[in-house]
């Protein structure tokens, strides 16, 4: 079994997050540049098996799609070009910033932590594969 692999994507930055082995746990994996994501993406599945591709779809609450999905849109479509045998599974983001800031104030985090926007896309992501995963079961 392979690893799934969750991707928050942003024009400024990339949270990645990934599942252990077993596909039961989401860990925050990185935070990458769009500039790099693909290569990034080339270098760690040559390292581990990946099962598949999950990507935040940015909805609004009146569940039409967010204006970031012009930038999604094309993303997506090139990751199921450059990795064509590996599935691209897209799951609802609504919420999961606010939810990543939370989790770090729960966790005691502190607050200069909590400001970096990296720390947050990565943990994004995490709370993006965890609910996938959840929807699998």
């Amino acid at each position: 079994m392979g690893r799934i692999v969750a991707i928050d994507y942003g024009q400024k930055r990339v949270g990645i997050a990934v599942t252990d082995t077993l596909q039961l746990i989401a860990n925050g994996l990185t935070t990458v540049t769009p500039d790099i994501i693909f290569s990034f993406l080339e270098t760690y599945i040559q390292k581990e098996k990946v099962d598949e591709f999950v990507v935040g779809l940015p909805k609004q609450m009146n569940n039409e799609p967010s204006e970031s999905m012009k930038y999604i849109t094309p993303f997506v479509t090139g990751l199921k070009n450059k990795f064509p045998n590996i599935p691209v599974i897209m799951v609802d983001e609504r919420f999961t910033s606010m939810l990543a800031q939370q989790t770090m104030l729960e966790s005691g985090i502190n607050k200069k932590s909590r400001e970096n926007k990296a720390l947050v896309d990565q943990i994004s992501a995490t709370i993006i594969l965890q609910s996938y995963l959840e929807s699998k079961r």
